[in-house]
């Protein structure tokens, strides 16, 4: 009778998980509203570990720089130059981001002041403009009159019913505004109190990690599973890293074109354009093309020459970024075609919005590379070896990400 339940038990295990599988798979289907709603309120409640784990993260790599040249100093008392470290690591973080705020804030507010200033020079001369098309074409000038007409009708009609209905809630618009802002600067300042935390004990944490991990799998599955780790970290380090000093080089060349511009042809708001085509070159993919549309259209109100030099200046510069700068620097990080950059970023940014565009290639390389090395085991299993890469099908070889770990090795990425 024993031996009767055992076998049943063991038919039925894989119905009964078939079937949670399948429930828990109509579940996200069907209801990924109501579940993103429920992670995006956990993740709402602790923002601030969230600002806190990715300030670590992007500090890791000069932390861990830092902390090898004072350990030389101090060999046995390494809780002492962890500390120093963080210091250090914290303090020329700070110096970094108030050098860029002295720098780029007051050319940022110089350059739309002086937008501002010039919206009536260009709205007189667009009219004057206007006015004399509508002179020499009467047909035309017919139809000008006639827009201009419906526009000055429909725009105090949209004053009536949209605008002054919508006034009263303007002061709780400010107040929303207000909290918003102060929660932003409470959670950065609680972030980064978490960040030296994570920063003075993530060799602890990886420890932990690792009892947790041998713990539940075998040594050899876990051993798997560093490698996968540690496969992750190098994908987004190198992307995240070679992006943004990417992005710095791009904004200097910018930078220094624009001043050329400004100082021969009297071209205006340098800092304000080379600051809006770097930090959007940051964004995959459509990013130069966010950040060039409304710099050149800065431009056109000052100059139409230069916007047209700055519109052939772009696509040069975008031209060599992309096949020469961009990457020399990202170095294969991502290994990913034009075709799946573009399906990663409108797949991520449709569900996660900005956060999505800019993760999301990283995530979706590692996905690809996951399911590219699934591939080529099942293909060696079966003995199909033609659609392989000459060294994944040589006998007995596998993928780099899935050589033996060296437990130590495995420990770079907390280093």
């Amino acid at each position: 009778m024993k031996d009767f339940w055992k076998r049943t038990f063991r038919q039925a295990l894989p119905l009964f998980i078939g079937l949670t599988l399948t429930v828990i798979t109509f579940f996200i289907i069907f209801r990924f509203s109501g579940l993103k709603q429920e992670i995006n309120l956990i993740l709402a409640i602790l923002k601030p570990f969230v600002y806190g784990g990715v300030m670590a993260y992007l500090l890791k790599t000069p932390y861990n720089w830092i902390e090898s040249r004072i350990l030389k100093l101090f060999k046995k008392r390494t809780g002492l130059a962890r500390g120093l470290s963080v210091g250090v690591v914290m303090i020329l973080t700070l110096v970094v981001i108030m050098f860029l705020i002295s720098m780029v804030v007051p050319a940022l507010v110089e350059s739309i002041g002086s937008i501002i200033n010039e919206i009536p020079a260009a709205t007189a001369t667009l009219e004057k403009t206007v006015a004399k098309v509508a002179e020499e074409n009467k047909v035309l000038g017919n139809y000008i009159n006639q827009g201009i007409e419906a526009v000055n009708k429909s725009g105090v009609d949209w004053l009536k019913k949209k605008i002054l209905p919508e006034l009263g809630g303007l002061l709780g618009g400010f107040a929303n505004a207000f909290g918003s802002v102060f929660g932003v600067l409470y959670n950065l300042i609680i972030g980064a109190i978490i960040c030296i935390y994570l920063l003075l004990g993530k060799t602890t944490f990886a420890r932990q990690g690792k009892m947790l991990l041998y713990s539940f799998f075998s040594r050899e599955t876990a051993d798997k599973l560093l490698d996968e780790i540690t496969f992750i970290d190098k994908t987004f380090v190198g992307f995240f890293g070679g992006k943004i000093l990417d992005s710095v080089v791009v904004g200097i060349i910018c930078y220094v074109f624009c001043l050329i511009m400004q100082l021969t042809l009297g071209m205006k708001n340098a800092v304000l354009i080379a600051v809006i085509i770097g930090v959007t070159n940051i964004i995959p993919f459509f990013g130069p093309f966010i950040g060039a549309v409304p710099s050149a259209l800065i431009i056109l109100m000052d100059s139409p020459v230069c916007c047209l030099i700055f519109i052939i200046f772009v696509i040069v510069l975008q031209t060599v970024d992309g096949n020469i700068l961009g990457p020399m620097l990202l170095s294969g990080s991502v290994g990913l075609s034009g075709f799946w950059v573009l399906f990663a970023i409108t797949l991520f940014g449709g569900l996660f919005g900005i956060p999505g565009i800019i993760a999301g290639v990283p995530i979706f390389a590692v996905i690809y590379d996951f399911f590219r090395r699934w591939v080529y085991r099942r293909l060696k299993r079966n003995g199909i070896t033609e659609y392989l890469p000459e060294q994944a099908a040589e006998p007995g070889a596998v993928p780099d990400a899935e050589k033996a770990a060296d437990p130590e090795e495995s420990l770079k990425i907390i280093r």
